[in-house]
C-alpha cells in the first residue's frame, strides 16, 4: 500500500500540482453568443482554482464540432480572448487549467451545423436517442460519413484548437476521446464500419485518435497533453464488441508517448443502465506507466483507496466540484458536501453555477 493521499503533491509534466484532486471537464452551457467565454465563466473557474488541476469544460475545435447550446469554442479570435479572461483569472488565483478539446461528431444536429449540414462521423450510423437543441430535444439524425481525404482537415482543426489554447493562456490540453464523441466514434467498432485505413482493425480504428493526439503534441509537447477515454461508457449509444482489446491497444500506444496523463472514466450508473460492459481501471494500470487519472462518481474514501492501492495517481471529481467550489478544503476538513442543484447543471445564469457556498459560509 502507498502512503500517497489526495493531498500529496503531483508532478504533472512541468507542472507541480499541490494536490491530486482534479476538476473533471463539466459541460455547463453558459458561454456567450458565438461560443465565447465570459466573466461569469471566469468567476466559476476561479472559485475552483484550489483543484490540483482544472480540466475545462469540453470546448469545440470547429463549428462542425458543436453539439449543445451555449458551449464554448476555441476556433475564433473572439473565443480566444474570452478564454484568456478565464485563464488569467485562474492563474491569478494560483490555479492551473488545461483545455479539453472537443468535436462531437455524430452527436450533433443540423441546427448546429454550418448551412444546416448533416453532422459528420466515421460511418453513417444513426445513434438512438435525442440531442438537446435550441428548440428542445430532437431525434438524432443519420450522420454523413467522412471521406478519407477529409480526415486530414479534421485533424488540422484539432491542431488549430491546440494552437488557440496556447494563445488563450492554458497550461496544456486534453484530447476528448470519450463519451461517444468523434475520436471515440472512430475507436469503437459499433460506430466505425469503415473499410479504409481508419476502419476495420483495432490499429486502424485507433488511427484517428492518435493522429489528433499527435497534432496536439506537435503544438504543446507531449508533457502538456492528456487524453480522456471511457472504455465502459455507453453515453451517446456507444459500445464495442471487445473493449478490453480495443482500449488495451490504444492505452499501450499512449504509454509510448510520454503524455502528461491518461484520464479514464469508469462505468457509472447511467452506463450500466444502458448495458455497458464495465472494464475496471485495474485492467489498464499495468499497461500505462505514466500518470493515470480516474473519474466516475468517486467519494473521498473511494479516491483515497485507489491512490493507496496504486490504481490511480489522481482522481478527477465532477458533480462534487459543481456543488463544492472549495472541494479540496472540504475534504481536508472532513466537512459535509453541498447538495447539487441538478436542474441548473446545463444552461442558465449564476444560479447553480457560482452561488454554492464555501465551507463555513451560509447559502
Amino acid at each position: 500500500m502507498s502512503d500517497i493521499t489526495l493531498f500529496s503533491p503531483l508532478q504533472l509534466g512541468p507542472l507541480t500540482l499541490p494536490n491530486r484532486i482534479l476538476m473533471a471537464p463539466l459541460t455547463r452551457c453558459r458561454a456567450s453568443a458565438g461560443g465565447v467565454p465570459n466573466d461569469l465563466n471566469a468567476t466559476y473557474y476561479v472559485q475552483r482554482a484550489s483543484a490540483g488541476l482544472i480540466i475545462s469544460e469540453a470546448t469545440q475545435v470547429s463549428p462542425r464540432g458543436i453539439g449543445y447550446p451555449s458551449t464554448p469554442g476555441i476556433y475564433t479570435d473572439e473565443q480566444v480572448v474570452g478564454w484568456r479572461i478565464v485563464t488569467k483569472a485562474v492563474h491569478a488565483a494560483g490555479g492551473r487549467i488545461f483545455a479539453q478539446l472537443w468535436h462531437v461528431g455524430r452527436a450533433s444536429h443540423p441546427s448546429f451545423q454550418p448551412n444546416g449540414d448533416l453532422p459528420v462521423a466515421p460511418s453513417a450510423i444513426t445513434p438512438h436517442g435525442t440531442v438537446m437543441t435550441l428548440s428542445g430535444p430532437q431525434p438524432f439524425v443519420t450522420p454523413r460519413a467522412l471521406e478519407t481525404d477529409e480526415i486530414a482537415g479534421v485533424i488540422e482543426e484539432y491542431r488549430l484548437g491546440a494552437t488557440q489554447a496556447m494563445a488563450a493562456g492554458f497550461d496544456g490540453v486534453e484530447l476528448h476521446c470519450a463519451n461517444g464523441y468523434l475520436p471515440d466514434q472512430f475507436l469503437r467498432d459499433a460506430t466505425n464500419t469503415r473499410t479504409d485505413r481508419y476502419g476495420g482493425s483495432i490499429e486502424n480504428r485507433s488511427r484517428f485518435a492518435l493522429e489528433a493526439l499527435a497534432a496536439l503534441i506537435d503544438v504543446w509537447g507531449s508533457d502538456r497533453v492528456g487524453i480522456r477515454l471511457s472504455p465502459s461508457g455507453a453515453f451517446n449509444a456507444m459500445s464495442d464488441s471487445n473493449p478490453e482489446a480495443t482500449f488495451g491497444h490504444i492505452v499501450k500506444e499512449l504509454n509510448r508517448r510520454n503524455l502528461a496523463y491518461l484520464h479514464i472514466t469508469e462505468a457509472i450508473a447511467r452506463d450500466l443502465a444502458h448495458g455497458a460492459h464495465p472494464v475496471p481501471t485495474t485492467y489498464f494500470r499495468p499497461l500505462f506507466d505514466g500518470t493515470l487519472v480516474v473519474n466516475g462518481g468517486f467519494t473521498f474514501e473511494k479516491a483515497q483507496a485507489y491512490l493507496a492501492r496504486g490504481e490511480a495517481d489522481a482522481i478527477a471529481f465532477g458533480t462534487a466540484f459543481i456543488a463544492n467550489p472549495d472541494l479540496p478544503e472540504r475534504f481536508r476538513l472532513g466537512a459535509s458536501l453541498n447538495v447539487p442543484d441538478v436542474p441548473t447543471f446545463y444552461g442558465g445564469g449564476s444560479k447553480g453555477y457560482v452561488d454554492y457556498p464555501a465551507v463555513g459560509a451560509s447559502a
